[in-house]
């Protein structure tokens, strides 16, 4: 038993708090392809109760589940939500740059758009909110692996040489992978500034 250095576990699941549950759960399964496999109502006025009206548990992967997300009726909006404490973003990773762009393809059809798109060099993400308007990254690494794209960060030592960040429009990187691109000259198409978005994207600030 290792009493002496940390170990590192491995990201499981997180947990989301929603007065609105149907919808959350619809809108993670139609994005991420996540399963609820536990659904329970909590009675009404049960004594001691956890406070939340319902829970479901949802997975797109062998693990039981990868997302909990507690149904409390009295929860609100919150209008300034950005400006304070909490989880910033969630990210998920894909195996290639045709999934990502198949991804965007397929949400878009369904009216699900990305609200912020960025090539930042050592990855390229596409962000979208939830019903919630909590933030979900869905990425692709640029390099070949990922030991290569820690040494890209890495290379940034201030704030001055820091890596590019590049706004991109998902529809024309689609369109030019459509029209035979490789994904190498997609990223380096990007950083000429071939993809941008015809407008600034209304995205929240991300770091």
């Amino acid at each position: 038993m290792n009493t002496q250095t940390t170990v590192h576990p491995k990201l499981h699941h997180y947990g989301l708090t929603t007065a609105n549950l149907d919808l959350m759960i619809d809108w993670y399964g139609k994005v991420l392809g996540m399963t609820t496999n536990y659904r329970l109502a909590v009675p009404a006025g049960a004594q001691h109760g956890p406070g939340f009206s319902a829970m479901a548990f949802a997975s797109n992967d062998e693990v039981h589940h990868r997302i909990a997300f507690f149904e409390m009726p009295a929860c609100v909006a919150d209008p300034d939500k950005r400006r304070h404490r909490g989880m910033q973003h969630v990210a998920f990773e894909y195996e290639s740059l045709d999934d990502l762009l198949g991804t965007y393809a397929r949400l878009k059809s369904a009216g699900i758009l990305p609200v912020m798109a960025i090539d930042e060099g050592l990855q390229t993400g596409f962000y979208y909110t939830d019903p919630d308007q909590n933030i979900v990254e869905l990425n692709v690494c640029n390099y070949d692996n990922e030991s290569t794209a820690t040494q890209h960060m890495r290379s940034a030592s201030s704030a001055a040489d820091r890596p590019r960040r590049i706004h991109v429009d998902p529809e024309k990187m689609f369109a030019a992978r459509i029209a035979g691109a490789s994904p190498r000259e997609l990223h380096e198409r990007a950083f000429a500034g071939e993809f941008a978005p015809a407008r600034p994207p209304h995205a929240p600030a991300l770091v």
